[in-house]
C-alpha cells in the first residue's frame, strides 16, 4: 500500500500547501506543522491534523520539508525546537526545497548521525503547478530510501526520478533554475523586439508556443506577460536571483563557464536592486522594454495558462 506510513510536513507556503495538500487526497495519514497556523486551515478543514510543534512530528515515519534557504532547513530539524530537538525521531526526512549542495550535504551529515535517512527531492514548477498536479521531482539519496518514499513522490507531480547518491539532485535543481532564468531573459527580448517591431504581444507569445520553442514553461508565463498581471505571483526576483547566485557558484566549483547564466543573473539583480520584490520574476519583461523605448500596456486578452486541473 502507498499510504501506509505516518506523514509529517513542515512548511506551507505557495508549494507546500498544493503539495501536502495532494498527500491529503491520497488517503495519506498526514500531520502538519507551519509558523502561521492560519495557513494549516485548508489543510485541517480536509483531514489533516495540525501540531503545535515540530518535534510533535517526530513520531512520524516520513516528515517532507519545503522551506526557503538551507538556514531554514537546519532550523526547521535542529534547532532548540526544531523537528529532532526531543528523544524521538522519524525513519526518514525527505526535503523538498531548493538550497545549496553543501548545505544539504552539512545536513544529511547531521542526519545520518541521529539515524535518520534523508532524500533530497527538490520540485520543478510553481503553486499553480503543484495544485494541478504537474510537478516534476527529482531525487538523490540512498537508493532503498527513494524507493519507499517513491509512491508519496509520485502523489506530487507526472513524474519522479532518482539521479544518484548524495546531493545529486540538488545539481539538478541549481542547473534546472538556472535555466528558467536563462529562458525568461530570452523570452523577454525576443518578445519586446517582436513587439516594438510591430507584432502585438498576444499573437507573438502563442506563436512561439505553437512553435518548435514552446513549452508548459512558456504557455503558463504567456497570460501573465501579456496581460502584465505581475501581483499574481509564482516566482520572486529575490528567489530568483538565489537560485542564479547558486548556479554561479556551481559553475566556479566545477570549472564551467556560463555566459548566457552570468549575463541573466546580473539582469536579474537589477530587478531586486530596483525594489521589485512581491512581484511576479516576468516583470522582468517591462524592465527591458524600458530600455528599449517601449511603455507597454496589458493586452487585456483572454488566454489559457494550460493549467487546469
Amino acid at each position: 500500500m502507498s499510504n501506509q506510513h505516518k506523514i509529517g510536513w513542515i512548511g506551507l507556503g505557495r508549494m507546500g500547501e498544493p503539495m501536502s495538500k495532494r498527500i491529503l487526497n491520497n488517503k495519506c495519514d498526514l500531520s502538519v506543522w507551519n509558523r502561521t497556523k492560519e495557513k494549516a486551515k485548508p489543510l485541517t478543514d480536509a483531514g489533516a491534523k495540525l501540531v503545535d510543534n515540530k518535534a510533535d512530528l517526530a513520531t512520524c515515519d516520513i516528515v517532507f520539508t519545503m522551506v526557503s534557504t538551507t538556514g531554514d532547513l537546519k532550523e526547521v530539524l535542529f534547532a532548540d525546537d526544531g523537528l529532532l530537538s526531543k528523544s524521538a525521531k522519524p525513519k526518514m526526512v525527505v526535503d523538498c526545497s531548493s538550497i545549496s549542495q553543501e548545505g544539504s550535504g552539512e545536513v544529511r551529515a547531521e542526519l545520518e548521525k541521529r539515524g535518520v535517512a534523508y532524500l533530497c527531492a527538490p520540485v520543478s514548477g510553481n503553486g499553480k503547478v503543484a495544485k494541478a498536479g504537474k510537478l516534476s521531482i527529482v531525487s538523490s539519496g540512498p537508493r532503498a530510501s527513494y524507493e519507499i518514499a517513491r509512491p508519496y513522490l509520485a502523489m506530487l507531480g507526472r513524474g519522479e526520478t532518482w539521479v544518484g547518491e548524495g546531493e545529486l539532485a540538488r545539481v539538478w535543481k541549481i542547473a534546472h533554475n538556472t535555466m528558467f532564468g536563462v529562458i525568461i531573459q530570452s523570452l523577454c527580448e525576443i518578445t519586446v523586439l517582436a513587439e516594438k517591431a510591430g507584432i502585438p504581444r498576444h499573437v507573438f507569445l502563442k506563436s512561439i508556443n505553437d512553435s518548435v520553442l514552446g513549452s508548459m514553461y512558456t504557455t503558463y508565463k504567456t497570460p501573465t506577460m501579456t496581460n502584465l498581471t505581475f501581483d499574481k505571483v509564482t516566482f520572486t526576483p529575490k528567489l530568483l536571483l538565489k537560485d542564479m547566485d547558486l548556479g554561479m557558484s556551481a559553475a566556479k566549483a566545477q570549472g564551467v563557464p556560463m555566459p548566457a547564466a552570468a549575463a541573466t543573473r546580473e539582469s536579474i539583480a537589477n530587478l531586486v536592486g530596483r525594489g521589485y520584490e512581491n512581484v511576479d520574476f516576468s516583470i522582468l519583461l517591462v524592465e527591458i522594454a524600458k530600455s528599449a523605448g517601449l511603455e507597454l500596456t496589458p493586452d487585456n486578452v483572454e488566454m489559457n495558462d494550460g493549467l487546469e486541473s
